[in-house]
């Protein structure tokens, strides 16, 4: 199995995902131009891509769906309320034929000749987000981003990954100092909001297994974070986890601006 973040960020989210001859995008929050770019460095074309799989209608999530949608055939996959948020929201996908939409739901597996893809409902200021795992079998892929909190049903499906794509949103020292007004402060750390470094450190202490092999931070704040404080939190936090740095996963943080490595599970 096979990852890259495209795009990570409050100015757009994308992220491919590969098992086999089966290709995903996992959100189109940036232009179609930079994702078929991003997905032909890769050698996946965007003829290829079998589904869209959105986590909710914040526009950095979903600027693009409705014209991949559009200009590739690709269907989207989705919770139902999340699909008539985009479709009436402030931010919508434009017209989409309507048997492109397949409804989604919290914990009911969608198989695809043997790739898996699980839904699971996460907490954010939206319609009815969810995150998701890819699962071929024998390696799983999770990724959970825009979280306020997790919750039993967050640690239960991110369990037994081999790599975890996590939200590492904000530093909780520089959110409470920085420039946001007082109640986008409170929404960001709220329950409905995003995962501090902190809580993404806990998150991997709940799901912690020896199988892990790769952690990618995303969504991190360049109002409220900073790359290398991102990283270094985590690999602190890894290294006491597991005894030595030596022994830890690899981390790798996604930027806003540029792609990840192709990781391969």
């Amino acid at each position: 199995m096979r990852i890259c973040s495209i795009a990570s960020g409050s100015s757009g989210n994308c992220i491919y995902v590969g098992a086999g001859d089966k290709h995903f995008l996992i959100d189109a929050g940036i232009t179609c131009k930079r994702i078929v770019e991003a997905l032909t460095s890769i050698n996946v074309s965007a003829n290829d891509i079998c589904a869209m799989f959105v986590t909710h209608e914040h526009s950095d999530h979903i600027a693009s769906v409705g014209a991949m949608a559009r200009k590739y055939h690709i269907p989207i996959y989705t919770t139902t309320e999340t699909y008539y948020a985009m479709l009436h929201g402030k931010t919508n996908i434009g017209n989409i034929d309507s048997s492109l939409f397949h409804p989604v739901c919290d914990g009911e597996v969608i198989n695809f000749d043997n790739v898996m893809v699980t839904p699971f409902a996460i907490s954010h200021d939206a319609a009815n987000p969810v995150a998701y795992t890819f699962s071929d079998g024998y390696k799983t892929i999770g990724m959970a981003a825009d979280l306020g909190i997790y919750d039993s049903n967050t640690i239960v499906n991110l369990s037994g990954c081999d790599c975890l794509y996590l939200e590492s949103n904000h530093d909780k020292s520089m959110l409470m100092v920085g420039v946001y007004p007082f109640y986008l402060k409170q929404r960001v750390a709220g329950e409905h909001g995003h995962l501090s470094n902190d809580q993404c450190a806990e998150l991997i202490k709940a799901v912690y297994n020896e199988n892990l092999k790769t952690v990618l931070l995303g969504h991190i704040s360049r109002e409220n974070n900073l790359y290398d404080l991102a990283y270094e939190s985590m690999r602190c936090y890894l290294t006491e986890l597991y005894g030595s740095e030596e022994a830890i996963p690899e981390i790798i943080v996604a930027r806003h601006d540029c792609m990840t490595k192709l990781v391969e599970v």
